[in-house]
């Protein structure tokens, strides 16, 4: 593919529309490195497609319809979890440079610097989690994902605002609750190289949420909003699961995001429903 782009969209496009995996990856990387070296300037010039490209592996699934993962430290359970982050990942790549096409002219030029940053290390942690289900005799393609990341961002196309709040502010935080206990289920595995690629993805990700929480905020400063009852408001809109607890909460108060933000809208969504 060629990488003679002349501006940050142009990278970011290409980015979006390069379908194999591993070279969606090392695309990003090298997007990101242009970036970082002054030499794709601040221009948005090419629209983002409405869907990325995608290989013809994984099957896509609705979440609904996808096999439940059994809990355990068996190879094939172990092969199914890298699976379903290698495929959050691949996702995370595509969302993060979708942001900087679609609305990094709306935005100051950190802005832009951020998603791209966030792009580069979710295409780091893609070529880290498939170096393991490698090890393991996987690949990724090998069994099916869900579709449900990419709907969020489909619903969220034309609201920078609400981009933020579902993407990094719900979902990525919900990665942040979990991921410790996965963390613990590979070292109880005895497979101590993919707790450190998770553990490393863990850490890293804490920052991915700090980025859309501080973008957020900014925003809701400029409209003279109250950043929390925004958040709240198009949570309840745009986001169809629910906020289940418990919550991570240093985690989340590293990224800051405080509990104020997110436990009125865990009973609000909940209620009704079974705890």
């Amino acid at each position: 593919m060629s990488n003679d782009w002349k501006n940050i969209s142009e990278a970011a496009v290409a980015v979006l529309n390069t379908a194999r995996p591993r070279e969606k990856a090392e695309t990003a990387r090298l997007a990101a490195a242009k970036w970082r070296s002054g030499t794709l300037p601040l221009k948005f010039t090419t629209q983002p497609p409405l869907r990325p490209a995608r290989p013809d592996k994984p099957v896509l699934m609705m979440p609904a319809d996808m096999p439940k993962r059994r809990k355990g430290g068996t190879e094939g359970n172990r092969r199914a979890l890298l699976h379903a982050i290698a495929h959050i990942e691949l996702n995370a790549i595509d969302l993060a440079f979708d942001l900087v096409a679609r609305f990094g002219d709306l935005m100051p030029k950190a802005f832009t610097d951020d998603w791209v940053q966030v792009g580069d290390d979710e295409a780091r942690h893609f070529a880290l989690v498939s170096a393991r289900l490698k090890a393991l005799d996987c690949y990724y393609g090998d069994l099916p994902a869900h579709d449900g990341l990419w709907q969020s961002a489909m619903d969220t196309k034309d609201s920078l605002p609400a981009r933020l709040a579902i993407v990094p502010m719900v979902l990525e935080a919900r990665g942040l609750d979990v991921t410790p206990k996965m963390i613990e289920q590979f070292k109880r595995s005895g497979d101590d190289v993919s707790a450190d690629v998770l553990q490393t993805i863990y850490e890293e990700e804490i920052g991915h949420v700090s980025a859309g929480t501080r973008w957020f905020k900014h925003l809701a400063k400029q409209g003279g909003l109250d950043d929390k009852a925004w958040f709240q408001e198009l949570v309840t809109e745009y986001f169809n699961g629910s906020l289940k607890p418990p919550f991570n909460k240093p985690a989340r108060n590293r990224a800051g995001m405080p509990c104020s933000f997110y436990e009125p809208l865990a009973d609000l969504l909940s209620d009704g429903q079974e705890a």
